[in-house]
């Protein structure tokens, strides 16, 4: 069966993030700030267990397939996990709860209109379906699991949809309308939502870009209401207009990442919390002209963002300082993991091969440790 292409990343958060905020709240002189075209390519780990998506194949179209990628303990090697019977060209979305016990979503792409959930408790081994939500938006953090089995979802329509249980079918929590339309959603200007995750405790937090400069857009409810709940950034960013690109529940805290500024100016800082209020901030980082391509989080709050240029940096935790990386080995589609007790671990994909790096030697370099050769079906996704 034929399946209509794939919408270019990012423009249906961008038609929708211009719908939802309102030109009549934004602080005067403040121009709202676009959607960072961030890659659904990303790693995470989660009790010793690591996890990695990546496009491969074509470099898009029909033939285009994400692929699912599996670490277990140090020393381990990666192996292919990708969920069978259900065409991936949309993009994989993520959402870890322990070990090998992952949920993972795949993006509406040419004929699909809808988004399979599927779901494996034994490390890709055998997977299980869950009631399809209606569409993913295309964001990394569009999916997320709490350990109590609830799941929170970001649909391409901005309505932020919740499953109190695994088997349970999908309900609407609130829209992006909705929330920009709270006293909090007011506070920050919001111009649309690009993340979900849930806090420790098991409560929605929900992110996004605030037009109203130096506020970061994260919310989660308490009695009923929606509020704002930071993290506040230093003096000297409050004039720069913030999106909160990345939000992500790893180790027992969450974890977000923040571009304050636009342009040549623009920074990146990481921001951790345990309880959804209180955050540590890492130093900023000058982008100075390049972009966050992909980001991926290790399990004791970790980061590591590929950057334009072929470039990298990692954060090793609560309050860390950026730390640049050699230049990264070229792919297709790159992507940096951080494996538990372990050094970064680098996939690049070049069509039906994925090539894995990791640091070695001082100076440090990236060394060539493994070599998937993975079976991609061409020509299974076009049609007559």
């Amino acid at each position: 069966m034929t399946r209509a292409r794939r919408a270019v990343a990012g423009l249906a958060l961008a038609m929708l993030a211009a719908g939802c905020g309102s030109s009549a709240a934004r602080p005067a002189g403040t121009p709202p700030a676009g959607p960072v075209p961030l890659s659904l390519a990303t790693a995470l780990t989660s009790a010793g267990t690591a996890w990695a998506t990546v496009p491969m194949g074509a470099p898009s179209g029909p033939n285009q397939f994400w692929q699912l990628f599996m670490l277990t303990g140090p020393g381990g090697r990666w192996s292919l996990r990708t969920p069978p019977g259900v065409a991936t060209n949309g993009a994989l979305v993520l959402a870890a709860q322990r070990g090998p016990t992952l949920v993972a979503g795949i993006r509406p792409s040419l004929d699909l209109g809808f988004s399979p959930v599927t779901e494996t408790l034994d490390g890709g081994g055998t997977w299980s379906s869950l009631p399809p939500e209606p569409g993913f938006a295309d964001v990394p953090d569009a999916l997320a699991a709490a350990a109590g089995g609830q799941l929170i979802a970001l649909g391409a329509d901005q309505a932020v949809q919740a499953a109190v249980s695994q088997q349970a079918a999908w309900t609407t929590l609130i829209t992006g309308k909705a929330l920009a339309a709270t006293a909090a959603g007011r506070r920050c200007a919001l111009a649309g939502l690009t993340a979900v995750a849930h806090t420790p405790a098991g409560s929605p937090l929900l992110a996004g870009t605030c037009v109203r400069a130096g506020t970061a857009g994260v919310f989660t409810r308490r009695g009923g209401t929606w509020q704002l709940a930071g993290p506040a950034l230093p003096a000297a960013l409050s004039g720069r207009p913030v999106q909160v690109i990345r939000l992500s529940r790893v180790g027992g805290r969450d974890v977000a990442l923040l571009q304050a500024g636009t342009g040549a100016s623009a920074v990146l800082l990481a921001a951790w919390t345990g309880d959804g209020r209180n955050w540590a901030l890492s130093p900023a980082f000058e982008l100075s002209g390049s972009r966050a391509v992909s980001a991926s989080f290790g399990a004791d709050g970790a980061v590591a963002v590929v950057l334009s240029g072929g470039r990298g940096v990692t954060a090793d935790g609560p309050g860390a300082a950026w730390r640049l990386l050699p230049p990264l080995p070229a792919g297709q589609a790159v992507v940096l993991a951080l494996p538990a007790d372990g050094p970064a671990d680098l996939l690049a994909a070049a069509g039906s091969t994925m090539a894995v790096w990791q640091l070695a030697g001082r100076p440090a370099r990236w060394v060539r440790i493994q070599t998937i050769k993975v079976p991609i079906q061409y020509g299974s996704s076009s049609g007559s």
